[in-house]
């Protein structure tokens, strides 16, 4: 069975594709025919039953085209998802699409995608055939540049669409026992078991003495990639004359004898069935319970959720281990330790098994407890040391609490357990893609329980700062003003506490700063009654904030040391953060450049760490205007573009912070004013063309040349690049160039082609309109710096 593990590569490239960690065997003619369909079809479906290899074929493909995409190849996995309602949320998820808008999932893909040039793969489209044709054929009308390749078991029926059957791997024509063991090998079949034969035994190969059996075998198997790999597994036990032996048996009990009309499908079924016969009682009890988890699960989830009636806590790890060894789990290295996968047709195979033994309603009750539980350690445990590895555990979790919280739901008697999970996973929702989703979670957990509760109280107000950052301050507003009534009714400090800092939010969205800062203070007041750091950190970063609006600096930088120090005391990174964010904005008001600089970069560094994009944005921002105020305005302009791209993927500009929207107009105007139209456009357009890694690395300068800090007026041209340049300006043409700097022709055109992709530009013109005006902007801080 192909080991597929989570490849953290969505920060080398542009898109996300997994790392293959097996080799790709064979499939050569279907590569080249998928790309073919894919260079004049935007809609292509592979099809065929599970565990031909639709999957791997098309993130071969992905993996070949995705130079062809400038803005990436995406790969979508849906066998986890079982609600429909969440299509999108899961697409937009996948594409790095931080909305904090109201608009729709749907909605914000459209938008996103509309000037994209980029190649989705849908992948395990059968359970959501109809879900995904709508929205496959709604995003392809409204972006004209998007293509998607889906795999399914049946044509999504779309507009345009091209199917592609994936057939199973090719064998020699005839049972010949003397073809020479070279043309046995040239059959991708017989490559593909060697290969994960060797993965077993690695010195494992078709002889004389074993071809036969080998063949047979993979005849047997008709030559079905999962069937074979799951048959290979078995080598580590069996001899292959014992393997072929035991295939026969199982197959002439299936199929009744009639192996010439034996279905693929049927032949996948008695594969797995058989793999799960040569399981230990217990390695099929965890089998089957391991199926109530979506996506992936670990060790400490497998021994709270899969322990009692028959399997022991002590039993578990040796468990997962046989069950490993027969690839049953895939095992996947993640950052906060090893993960284990379900194949989807090894976990529905496990699911029905459960249902069928009466005990599916009782493995979902404790996986959802377990994850309520987990929640609810992650909201104690949010401020502290362990704060970064609970957000990166929620986030691999996001499946599973997924399906708790629905679980939840659709028991009418737990609709409050439920809330509540929902509303302790506030910091999952805001740090990570799932902002929107969150929401929509608290919204409908508000709807089904509608009684009076501490529950309730909670839920209103951590919904009311989503919707704030969502800068949907009429539903913010409605949601505080019933959480204050509950908190009054309950007396509840805390309650109380958050809803005069969101309230407070508020305030300083409209305007009203004196109002903010009197309820900032009320709500510093009730958390240090309450010994809630958290509410206290927060409220401290806003109060400084907002002094520093008014003016009042001594106040401002008072109020960040203060939460400094609360921040220290408990070992937190998160909202050290963001104060340190605040205090320089602060610090570069009151003009001293280089602590502010250090203090964002700072910041910016944590952020980056915890893929927060709204900690970037934020930071991104002040080093612009610190830019801008040391007069490098190259460089301000370089991050200005970088956080167009921010604030698009985000859905808002300085989301959550709109106060401070005047820095960012006054930096791009006096950017703007000088440099020029042109060179700033040009600018801005090269910062927003950098990838995520290449942007953040910019920010930091962890690459910039020791000259950095001296005012960038021209752009990054070579010397022998500049001298053209004003060439150009003077209105030479490319043979007059080439004999003026004694150089051949070609040479000049190519170093006038990358003048031109270096600016953005696409005509001499716009060189000669640029180099003037660099030429202005440099006599200007000439003179400035005279005076």
């Amino acid at each position: 069975m192909a080991t597929v593990v989570a490849g953290n590569t969505r920060r080398q490239q542009i898109g996300w594709l997994p790392a293959e960690v097996t080799s790709f065997v064979g499939r050569r003619h279907e590569v080249v025919e998928v790309k073919q369909l894919l260079s004049t079809s935007r809609a292509v479906t592979l099809l065929g039953v599970g565990g031909v290899g639709k999957t791997r074929l098309a993130l071969r493909v992905g993996i070949e085209v995705r130079r062809a995409f400038r803005d990436g190849v995406w790969l979508v996995e849906l066998a986890a998802l079982t609600d429909p309602e969440l299509l999108a949320q899961v697409v937009a998820e996948t594409l790095e699409i931080r909305d904090h808008t109201v608009c729709s999932p749907m909605q914000v893909l459209i938008s996103h995608l509309r000037d994209k040039q980029a190649l989705v793969i849908l992948d395990n489209c059968e359970h959501l055939v109809y879900e995904c044709a709508v929205m496959a054929e709604t995003l392809l009308r409204a972006a004209p540049e998007l293509r998607i390749l889906a795999t399914s078991r049946q044509a999504l029926g779309i507009t345009g669409e091209q199917t592609l059957p994936v057939p199973t791997l090719p064998l020699p024509l005839s049972d010949n026992p003397g073809m020479p063991i070279e043309a046995l090998m040239q059959c991708d079949a017989l490559q593909l078991f060697t290969e994960r034969a060797r993965a077993i035994l690695p010195a494992f190969a078709i002889t004389e003495d074993n071809q036969d059996a080998v063949l047979r075998i993979c005849r047997r198997l008709d030559g079905l990639p999962l069937a074979i790999e799951l048959a290979a597994v078995r080598l580590r036990a069996l001899s292959v004359g014992q393997l072929l032996e035991r295939l026969d048996d199982r197959f002439r009990l299936l199929t009744a004898g009639s192996r010439a009309t034996l279905p693929r499908h049927q032949t996948l079924r008695a594969m797995i069935d058989w793999s799960f016969s040569l399981c230990s009682e217990r390695e099929r009890l965890l089998w089957e319970r391991a199926s109530v988890f979506a996506g992936s699960l670990d060790l400490e989830a497998a021994e709270a959720v899969c322990v009692g009636e028959g399997i022991s806590r002590e039993e578990v790890i040796d468990l997962v281990i046989g069950l490993v060894d027969k690839s049953v789990f895939l095992r996947e290295e993640q950052r906060p330790g090893v993960r284990y996968r379900l194949l989807d047709t090894i976990r529905e195979y496990g699911r029905e098994r459960l249902i069928a033994s009466g005990q599916e309603v009782t493995l979902q009750q404790r996986h959802r407890a377990y994850y309520r539980a987990l929640a609810a350690r992650a909201r104690a445990e949010l401020f502290g040391p362990s704060q970064v590895t609970w957000f990166a555990r929620l986030q691999l979790e996001h499946a599973n609490l997924r399906t708790a919280i629905e679980s939840y739901y659709a028991d009418p008697a737990e609709v409050r357990a439920g809330l509540g999970m929902a509303a302790d996973l506030l910091y999952h929702w805001i740090t990570s893609y799932y902002l929107a989703e969150g929401r929509r979670w608290l919204d409908r957990g508000l709807a089904l329980d509608t009684e009076s509760s501490e529950v309730r109280a909670r839920a209103l107000w951590s919904n009311s700062w989503l919707a704030i950052i969502q800068a949907d301050i009429t539903s913010a507003t409605t949601m505080l003003d019933e959480s204050r009534v509950l908190g009054e009714q309950l007396g509840d400090e805390l309650v109380r506490g958050y809803v005069a800092l969101y309230s407070g939010m508020i305030a300083m969205y409209r305007g009203d700063t004196e109002a903010a800062i009197s309820l900032y203070e009320e709500a510093v007041t009730r958390h240090g009654t309450t010994k809630d750091p958290v509410g206290r950190a927060l409220a401290l970063i806003r109060l400084s904030l907002a002094h520093s609006y008014l003016g009042d600096s001594a106040q401002a930088i008072s109020l960040g040391d203060e939460c400094l120090a609360v921040c220290d005391a408990y070992g937190e990174g998160w909202h050290k953060a963001y104060t340190m964010m605040a205090l320089g904005v602060e610090v570069w008001r009151q003009g001293d450049l280089h602590r502010a600089t250090g203090l964002e970069k700072q910041s910016l560094t944590f952020n980056r760490s915890l893929d927060d994009p709204l900690g970037v944005g934020v930071n991104l921002e002040v080093l612009a205007w610190i830019a801008a105020t040391e007069k490098h305005y190259q460089r301000a302009a370089r991050l200005l573009g970088i956080l167009e791209t921010v604030w698009r993927s985000i859905g808002a500009p300085l989301s959550g912070f709109g106060h401070l929207v005047r820095y960012h107009d006054e930096c791009e105007t006096r950017t703007r004013n000088a440099l020029g139209d042109s060179a700033f456009d040009a600018a801005v357009k090269r910062g927003a063309r950098l990838s995520y890694d290449e942007a953040l690395g910019y920010a930091l300068q962890e690459d910039a040349p020791p000259d950095e800090k001296a005012p960038e007026v021209p752009a990054r041209l070579t010397r022998r690049e500049k001298e053209i340049a004003a060439l150009v300006a003077q209105g030479m043409t490319n043979k007059q160039i080439a004999a003026a700097l004694v150089i051949a022709q070609r040479t000049a055109e190519a170093h006038i082609e990358h003048i031109l992709n270096k600016l953005g530009f696409n005509s001499r013109a716009q060189i000669a309109v640029w180099f003037g005006e660099q030429v202005r902007a440099a006599d200007e801080e000439s003179g400035d710096a005279r005076d």
